[in-house]
């Protein structure tokens, strides 16, 4: 644990999160002080969110996805520390939701906050229209214009899904002002990088707009289906071989390369240094 950094990042864990280990591990290789935070040591007040520039909603499983995945974990965690998750944002600090977090935020109404509003749920995520579940590598597309803290810098990226309901489904209205305030930041592509258009499995789920995730109007609030911490290290990838024999005749490496998921979260962390 990189403890010393003056940037820390809380990742929650508990009833089903099990992603926590790996997000911690992205956290601390993007030089962030990675602290692994039960979510009831929050609602009990052991642990204060306001000592952290950073809150993670990790992938997984919360209370077994009942009634909907990332529902009751939204209800807990708005019952009970519902100011301070809005102090928290208020305060001009980050927060990231993954995949089930991807879920739990939307649920919350923390995304997409359109005119500000982080209570209003104004967006769905539902089961995937392949009718079971993921678990694959996909190809991202961002908007270059989007203010998403995370993803500056950041072209076509590669990360893996795990999901049974990623699909991303909103009023006709609704998308329209996701997408004219460049909030919707990553878009499922094909090999080539074009968009998918619906089209399976380059977009898993059928996502309408082929949406993989979306930011909040000042771009400190993201969420996104894709795992960028499970693509930590270059051997990740499916096509890590391939990729390392071309540099080892181009003279060059892969040991040193930061990957496109351990980059996303540096953005972040360089943003609160």
């Amino acid at each position: 644990m990189s403890g010393a950094s003056a940037v820390k990042a809380l990742i929650l864990t508990g009833f089903g999160l099990n992603c926590d280990y790996e997000t911690a591990f992205a956290f601390e290789k993007a030089g962030a002080g990675a602290h692994r935070v039960h979510i009831n040591s929050l609602i009990r007040g052991d642990v204060r969110l306001a000592d952290f520039q950073i809150l993670a909603f990790g992938g997984g499983f919360s209370w077994g996805d009942d009634h909907g995945a990332g529902v009751i974990q939204a209800l807990k965690m708005k019952n009970n520390i519902g100011k301070d998750l809005l102090d928290f944002v208020d305060g001009g600090k980050l927060v990231i939701g993954i995949c089930n977090g991807f879920q739990a935020l939307v649920n919350l109404g923390l995304l997409p906050g359109l005119d500000q509003d982080y209570t209003c749920r104004s967006v769905a995520i539902t089961y995937n229209d392949c009718g079971n579940f993921r678990d694959q590598w996909v190809r991202l597309v961002p908007d270059t214009d989007s203010p998403c803290v995370f993803t500056k810098g950041l072209g076509v990226s590669d990360y893996p899904v795990r999901h049974g309901e990623g699909k991303v489904v909103a009023d006709p209205d609704v998308l329209a002002s996701l997408i004219a305030n460049h909030q919707v930041v990553f878009r499922y592509a094909d090999a080539n990088g074009a968009p998918a258009k619906g089209a399976f499995p380059a977009n898993p789920n059928g996502a309408l707009g082929d949406i993989a995730g979306i930011c909040d109007l000042t771009g400190r609030i993201f969420g996104l289906m894709p795992h960028p911490e499970g693509y930590n290290h270059f051997a990740n990838h499916p096509d890590w071989p391939r990729k390392k024999a071309c540099a080892k005749r181009q003279g060059k490496s892969l040991e040193e390369t930061i990957t496109t998921g351990i980059k996303l979260f540096e953005n972040g962390v360089n943003y609160m240094a």
